[in-house]
């Protein structure tokens, strides 16, 4: 399953009376593992060998040294066993699941807005079971005939909504820019329009997923827009270009950029979103490794 298929997973119901009642795990989960240098590393589900249930999904993050994972929003569509089943082993495990993606709307185009709601309505229940605060949308498609200072300003209006929307819950949302060479209809492109558009925003709940990835291949210039906007980045990913594939195959100096992460002080998860060349679990792990080394330089 790639990116463009988990978002568009058909939205199945998950009412909260279908949830077991069992405890939510937010208060169980561990921020970190030994080995870890103080740091939080996850990794997103979709790249992982396809055909794993969930359970075989989280053993293979944890036999990697990872304390977290990302998914998309198939946990909706669990049945209550599947519900008991996968929280027990993330129980196990310590595994926290620190992001998931409700759905793919049009946040620069209004008439999307009962569909985002349905969306989050959705997601919410099995988030707060799961223990996740934080959604991951992108902008996705832009408007025909919308001025950009008009998809702005509808993308920062879309957006205070659902924080508002959130509150109660205490879950917030990082935009993620997609590079114009993977979705040439993108309203958010890039990280530098992403951060002036959560500035205007105003919202603690409202963050930047800056994916190094997908900024490499649309600009570039990854390390100063970093420095100059960190306090606005609430997740980064991790993938070398091309190929998306693991630090090191590609033309991003991954060094540099954990260096400097470390040096900012950057505090919340570092995700690998790469498909790995090589066996998995050796690759993930090898990653972490790198990432944990460097940072101990900056």
């Amino acid at each position: 399953m790639n990116r463009r298929d988990f978002h568009k997973l058909s939205m199945g119901a998950a009412a909260a009376s279908l949830l077991p009642s069992l405890p939510a795990f937010a208060a169980n989960a561990p921020a970190t593992v030994a080995g870890n240098g103080g740091h939080k590393f996850s990794v997103m589900l979709w790249t992982l060998p396809k055909g794993l249930s969930f359970v075989q999904q989280l053993q293979l993050a944890s036999d990697a040294g990872f304390t977290g994972v990302e998914v998309g929003n198939e946990y909706e569509k669990w049945t209550p066993e599947e519900w008991k089943t996968n929280l027990a082993k993330q129980h196990e495990l310590g595994i926290a699941v620190d992001s998931a993606v409700p759905g793919r709307n049009a946040l620069a185009d209004k008439s999307k807005r009962p569909a985002l709601t349905e969306d989050l309505k959705k997601a919410i229940p099995g988030a707060k079971q799961l223990g996740c605060k934080q959604f991951i949308y992108t902008a996705y498609t832009r408007v025909p005939g919308q001025t950009p200072e008009d998809q702005r300003a509808a993308i920062v209006d879309t957006l205070k909504y659902a924080a508002d929307m959130l509150e109660k819950d205490d879950i917030e949302i990082v935009l993620e820019p997609i590079d114009l060479l993977e979705y040439k209809l993108e309203a958010v492109p890039s990280v530098s329009e992403a951060f002036e558009i959560t500035r205007l925003v105003g919202s603690p709940r409202i963050k930047v997923l800056y994916d190094f990835f997908h900024e490499q291949k649309q600009t570039g210039n990854l390390i100063e827009k970093l420095e100059k906007n960190i306090d606005q980045v609430g997740l980064v990913h991790i993938a070398d270009v091309p190929g998306r594939h693991q630090p090191g195959t590609g033309e991003v100096n991954y060094n540099n950029i954990y260096r400097k992460l470390a040096e900012l002080k950057y505090d919340r998860y570092i995700c690998m979103e790469f498909m790995s060349q090589g066996d998995t679990v050796t690759t993930l792990r090898k990653a972490r490794e790198e990432a944990i080394a460097a940072m101990k330089l900056g």
